[in-house]
């Protein structure tokens, strides 16, 4: 597979990922449901480890913008496997530095890599949802200066980012 194939490929796979996602926002997921996520994140995480190994990290250059926020996305969803979420994350940063993938993604893919490490996340991207019910920030990093931290990633602040996940779910 080249890379112009792969690049459809990636397009393939996100819409796949989001499909298996997409009739669950808000409730719990059916144990069905959950295998079935699951079993997409391996393969979808199979597949991108074997594009890596062959080619590098898919950049915007050589694959288009959607094909790389693709990848990101695959990687985001890889957290069955953080060894290679974390090299995921590594080859990701290199990108981000030579403009070859978004920061903003990035900044996604650090907070779920700090998670699954049980380590407090830096930009408040991951959620988790509270005793009381409610959406809050999975533990943070100095919460003082998130919202400098998100600013300097070319994300909004916690407070509108909280409020649109929230009026997403309701």
């Amino acid at each position: 597979m080249d890379l112009a194939e792969s690049a459809s490929e990636l397009l393939r796979r996100r819409d796949l990922d989001q499909e298996v996602r997409k009739n669950a926002p808000g409730r719990r997921w059916t144990e069905q449901e959950r295998e079935q996520c699951r079993a997409v994140d391996a393969d979808n995480t199979r597949w991108l480890a074997a594009l890596v190994a062959e080619y590098g990290w898919p950049r915007i250059s050589d694959v288009g913008l959607d094909a790389a926020h693709a990848a990101w996305l695959i990687a985001q969803h890889a957290d069955a496997d953080p060894v290679q979420q974390r090299i995921f994350l590594a080859l990701m940063r290199d990108a981000v530095a030579d403009g070859e993938a978004r920061l903003k993604d990035l900044a996604y893919l650090e907070d779920r890599c700090l998670r699954n490490a049980d380590q407090p996340q830096l930009y408040g991207t991951q959620l988790v949802l509270a005793d009381d019910g409610e959406i809050a920030p999975a533990p943070l990093a100095e919460p003082q200066a998130v919202d400098e931290r998100r600013a300097a990633v070319g994300l909004g602040s916690l407070a509108d980012y909280l409020e649109l996940v929230r009026d997403h779910n309701r």
